[in-house]
């Protein structure tokens, strides 16, 4: 049962406004405690409750009720009054001294805050794909850092997809895959997966026409944990279907398999980041496009929040314009 409010009832009427030292619980409420404290220090540094009223931007009247409900909810006598003057007690002056510390803190604190919107500070910690980090995303920190000097970044390639919340990181560079709704992603680029070889290759062993013919091909795989092979993904009827490939060569290293393509040793199915050049200067051919999945996207993604914390912007925004150049892809993807 709700306990009836003490002091004056709605039947004694309205207060008199010139009644400033009357405090009435429930005119001031516990969200209003900051301004309890700088009507206080207003009051003492300004000498009255007028000054301090002008400084404030209410009226007396209220500054004598925010300072009477400070003092009756510390327990304290803060100000000594008078008709003719207001003077600080001893514990008040004490009081004073340390609210004004912990304003100029709270000050501070929403300095940092509000610069943490504009300006890039603090570490950063980024998590990637071996290859593609190794390859796209760690070259491009030298030139973000002399830009954001107040950042510190750490990376963490690996290929295991990582919980960017329970392991700590900001940025997580992701290659297609379905995203958390609970996380932003930011599209950097397109990619597109394709089964390559070298012409050598083919003139040996013949060039696939259909799915089934890559059962007859030397077929070099990325394995998973436990030597398991992985699987290739393809679009044939409208629905993706999975292709269980084989060979005498297999490996946990995506920039192995390259290699390994580009020496001939077998067919690659191979991220089209990776060998542009090779394409274009046909030391790499693809084959089965037909049956090649629609291009995917390369995302930066992040846990939702606000703000969001500029060294994730800038870092981010710092990537797509790399990704962005003319020839981007065809100068730095592959090479061995």
């Amino acid at each position: 049962m709700r306990r009836p409010r003490s002091g004056p009832s709605a039947a004694q009427g309205c207060h008199n406004p010139g009644d400033a030292a009357q405090w009435r619980p429930g005119d001031e409420y516990p969200m209003d405690k900051l301004k309890q404290i700088e009507a206080f220090i207003a009051v003492v540094e300004h000498g009255s409750m007028a000054a301090a009223a002008l400084t404030q931007n209410v009226t007396p009247v209220m500054i004598g009720r925010r300072i009477n409900a400070l003092e009756a909810r510390i327990g304290v006598k803060l100000l000594h009054r008078s008709t003719r003057r207001i003077a600080v007690t001893e514990q008040g002056a004490v009081f004073m001294e340390q609210c004004k510390k912990a304003l100029a803190d709270l000050d501070r604190a929403e300095m940092l805050i509000a610069e943490g919107k504009h300006k890039a500070t603090g570490h950063l910690i980024v998590s990637a794909p071996a290859a593609f980090g190794r390859k796209h995303v760690a070259p491009h920190a030298p030139a973000f850092l002399a830009s954001n000097p107040e950042v510190q970044i750490s990376f963490n390639l690996t290929d295991r997809v990582v919980d960017l919340v329970r392991e700590g990181y900001d940025v997580g560079i992701r290659i297609g895959g379905a995203i958390d709704p609970n996380f932003v992603a930011i599209k950097l680029a397109s990619n597109k997966r394709v089964v390559c070889g070298t012409p050598a290759y083919f003139a040996k062993y013949g060039v696939p026409q259909t799915l089934d013919d890559l059962a007859q091909h030397n077929c070099l795989a990325f394995n998973l944990q436990g030597g398991q092979q992985r699987g290739w993904y393809f679009s044939q009827n409208g629905k993706t279907v999975t292709v269980r490939v084989n060979g005498n060569l297999d490996c946990n290293d995506g920039e192995l398999l390259h290699r390994w393509t580009g020496e001939g040793l077998g067919l690659g199915w191979r991220s089209t980041w990776e060998i542009l050049p090779q394409l274009e200067s046909g030391e790499l051919i693809t084959v089965l496009d037909e049956y090649a999945l629609p291009a995917y996207d390369i995302l930066a993604v992040y846990p939702q929040q606000r703000p969001v914390p500029a060294k994730i912007r800038f870092f981010i925004e710092h990537l797509k314009a790399q990704f962005a150049r003319p020839g981007y892809w065809m100068d730095t993807a592959g090479g061995n």
